[in-house]
């Protein structure tokens, strides 16, 4: 078999395969609440064979969404469709994971189909907040800086929030510290520009991240998963960078993190990314030699053979996808027949299997 659709165990969760559906926003919520586009849309990845399907960015507090359309976690109510997603998707024999999220000077923002840029509060917009005083862009609203207090507030969101997703039936919890939201705007210098415990020196810039880790962990499960997302590099000159995320990684190990999900960016407009094919998957490698760490590797994966060699290389111990599994949800079960596995299908289509 090959190492994509060999199984994986993590603490007491067994993946089928490595295959990996990446968080993808859908801006289809109303206040927060999933609905039957949720559950089409996860549940046709996991009939489709993805070993662990991970909702969207789903925020712990309604000034945590990127747009106000975005799904959230911040109250009980939310439960009731979330626990029907997770009971469908377990249905498949995949696993359900949730991103938990903080969009911090990156929200209160329009849908990308309704144009960029700050939603003003008199249109249904929101004050966001932000380690620092700084706006994301023009045309994106200036947050407030918060204060001990808040973010206390913050981890204690994440925490709550986590012990929703157990109740819904998640077996797989994220914490998102990637793509210019809150937990990564407080690691980069750039976004960063505190003088207190919480900004300045590396120790104090990834200090949220690890109170968030402690906080989550003393609710989740330790025969449970947890990962965590960052962003290795800001792309960007004096920004954070993949010799901070190596240091970070070897924290989170410490603090009992089982998987770093590695991506970039996100943080500035003005970054400069060198994009191609797998082009993020140098950094997963890195972090897994040097940390001993398992990573997931993610960015213009797009095949078969070459998700199979990035794992059989050891750059990585997970690929997650995400466009090819919005152009194809039985991307997995094509990619088995191309790899030789032969891998169930659901009944329903094994008519269809070659």
């Amino acid at each position: 078999m090959s190492t994509l659709f060999s199984p994986m165990v993590i603490r007491g969760v067994r993946l089928k395969n490595r295959i990996i559906v990446s968080p993808m926003c859908q801006y289809s919520s109303v206040d927060g609440f999933a609905n039957d586009w949720h559950l089409v849309h996860l549940g046709s990845r996991a009939v489709g064979g993805a070993g662990l399907v991970i909702t969207e960015a789903t925020a712990v507090s309604p000034e945590g969404r990127i747009s106000p359309q975005d799904l959230g976690i911040w109250k009980d109510e939310h439960m009731e469709k979330l626990l029907q997603i997770t009971t469908f998707i377990k249905d498949q024999q995949s696993v359900p994971g949730i991103q938990l999220a903080h969009a911090g000077r990156k929200a209160s923002t329009a849908t990308p189909w309704r144009g960029r840029g700050g939603i003003a509060v008199e249109d249904g917009g929101w004050t966001t907040v932000a380690p620092s005083a700084i706006p994301y862009a023009d045309g994106y609203p200036m947050p407030v800086e918060l204060d001990l207090e808040g973010i206390q507030q913050v981890a204690a969101d994440f925490a709550m929030a986590t012990e929703r997703a157990l109740h819904a039936g998640f077996q797989v919890a994220e914490i998102h510290a990637a793509h210019g939201y809150l937990l990564h705007q407080f690691l980069s210098p750039l976004s960063n520009h505190r003088t207190d415990d919480y900004g300045g020196s590396f120790e104090n810039r990834v200090r949220l991240l690890l109170e968030v880790v402690e906080r989550v962990k003393a609710v989740w499960p330790d025969d449970l998963p947890l990962f965590v997302r960052i962003s290795a590099t800001d792309w960007a000159d004096a920004g954070w960078d993949i010799d901070e995320s190596v240091r970070l990684a070897a924290l989170l190990k410490s603090k009992g993190v089982d998987v770093i999900d590695v991506s970039t960016g996100g943080l500035v407009n003005h970054q400069q990314i060198t994009v191609g094919y797998g082009y993020q998957v140098p950094f997963a490698s890195r972090i897994k030699r040097e940390t001993g760490i398992l990573t997931s590797a993610v960015g213009l994966i797009t095949d078969a053979v070459q998700a199979e060699t990035i794992l059989a290389n050891g750059d990585a111990d997970m690929i997650m996808m995400a466009r090819e599994l919005l152009r194809n949800p039985y991307f997995p079960l094509q990619a088995a027949g191309e790899l030789d596995d032969d891998v169930a299908w659901p009944i329903q289509y094994a008519r269809a299997k070659p």
